[in-house]
């Protein structure tokens, strides 16, 4: 009697026990991106978010990082991998990534990151109710770009052309040009803008550059465009101005925009919220927090740029 009682009790624990080793399996995150390492800046701030909210690596969380290094057809291959292999939510950063994992899947969770303007680029249809399984953060490139232009005519006063790059498919950065030729009359400049969709188009352009001339570097590194703007403005002495200060600690001279990092950090508290339950199209897209200018000093002497006094007093991150 009393074995029948302990068998029976043991049967009725058994569901619990089960759904109690379901609960310590740990989540699994996709991370999918076109960098060319797997330690990108919005990963190991997504890392850092997620344990400041509890979720350890390994312990409650692991991630199956893909980068596709710059190359778009390799991205939407990496996304449908990442779909088959099941993950609990797809982390991406940049609209690349963010569109290929779209078409991978409509079941597993998306969270983004460096995406300027998920609208426009038709990730979302609205950013206070994101539609399906997509939410995420936006880094404001549409925005923020009148900003950029602005802290480059600081530094250099006497500035009157800047040439645009990008890739004749980005969309976000055709909406930044569009706020940029608006915003040039005021500062007294003139925008050039150009498309290319090859390397070698691309390095013609460049030859157009003249001394006294600045380049605004597209937020997306499709094609690797925002590398080349930074190997020619240092090669040539060209001022140039970027996204992120990421570019500027490698030897860019002015930056204003939302940090890689800190994205990832925000981002983690969606991240946390859809893996506790939430649904994604429950969670408004987030505007970046975190907004830097930074400038590198040591740059600015190549240049023979004397940094202003209000630049000193208002930048963020000063690179020496």
């Amino acid at each position: 009697m009393i074995r029948t009682a302990a068998l029976v009790i043991i049967a009725a624990m058994l569901p619990f026990a089960a759904e109690a080793q379901q609960a310590r399996r740990p989540y699994r995150v996709g991370v999918l991106n076109e960098a060319w390492a797997a330690n990108h800046p919005t990963v190991e701030g997504l890392k850092a978010g997620l344990r400041e909210l509890g979720l350890e690596e390994g312990r409650d969380v692991t991630f199956d990082i893909r980068f596709t290094e710059g190359k778009p057809e390799a991205t939407s291959l990496a996304a449908a991998d990442l779909a088959r292999a099941g993950v609990d939510l797809i982390f991406t950063s940049n609209e690349a990534a963010t569109l290929a994992a779209k078409a991978a899947t409509q079941r597993i969770p998306v969270v983004f990151t460096l995406v300027g303007d998920p609208v426009a680029t038709g990730i979302v249809k609205a950013l206070a109710r994101p539609e399906a399984n997509l939410t995420g953060i936006s880094s404001l490139t549409t925005e923020l770009v009148p900003k950029r232009l602005e802290a480059l005519k600081t530094l250099i006063p006497t500035l009157r052309r800047v040439f645009a790059f990008y890739h004749g498919a980005d969309v976000p950065s055709s909406a930044a040009i569009v706020r940029a030729l608006e915003a040039a009359p005021r500062l007294g400049l003139e925008v050039v803008p150009r498309t290319v969709t090859a390397p070698e188009q691309l390095d013609e352009l460049l030859k157009q550059l003249r001394p006294g001339d600045a380049l605004l570097a597209p937020d997306i590194a499709t094609m690797d465009i925002p590398a080349v703007m930074l190997e020619v403005s240092l090669a040539s002495r060209i001022p140039a101005v970027f996204s992120s200060e990421l570019w500027v600690s490698h030897g860019g001279l002015v930056s204003y925009g939302a940090d890689y990092r800190a994205q990832g950090v925000q981002a983690a508290r969606l991240v946390a919220k859809i893996l506790r339950g939430t649904r994604p199209q429950d969670l408004p897209v987030e505007g970046a927090e975190k907004i830097d200018l930074a400038v590198n000093l040591k740059t600015a002497r190549l240049l023979g740029v004397t940094v202003p006094r209000k630049i000193l007093m208002r930048a963020d991150l000063l690179r020496r």
